[in-house]
């Protein structure tokens, strides 16, 4: 057993080349090989969003707190709140965010495949971002 107490881990800010604005990163789970489970808290401050990105083996988000958006490519923008549960597919194209208004949080638990949990793509631009 391991208990990796709270607030032992430092948050990290979002890095430019795959968030736009602000974001900060909480890491949750770091499972040893051969485990390949990881997660983290994201907080999104109103405006902020991934860039495109897939998982090669999905990715499961868990809204905690706020107002939020998802969208898979070609699907529509869809609004997500607190206690709401979103998977993402192996492969599918998507982002997720904060609403232009409301900051949000979500835990978000993928697994890595060949040392890799993403592929980041471009970033999501204003006018993607605003057909909300």
């Amino acid at each position: 057993m391991d208990i990796t107490r709270a607030g032992s881990r430092p948050s990290v800010a979002g890095s430019a080349e795959y968030f736009s604005g602000m974001v900060r990163i909480d890491p949750l789970i770091e499972a040893p090989e051969p485990a390949r489970v990881n997660g983290a808290s994201v907080t999104f401050a109103a405006g902020a969003r991934t860039a495109w990105h897939t998982h090669p083996l999905g990715q499961t988000l868990i809204v905690v707190s706020g107002s939020g958006l998802a969208q898979r490519w070609g699907g529509p923008i869809e609004r997500i709140h607190p206690g709401d549960v979103i998977w993402f597919a192996p492969g599918e194209k998507h982002w997720h965010g904060a609403t232009a208004v409301s900051a949000m949080t979500h835990i978000a638990i993928q697994e890595r495949l060949d040392g890799k949990a993403g592929v980041w793509m471009e970033h999501v631009s204003d006018e993607q971002y605003r057909q909300e």
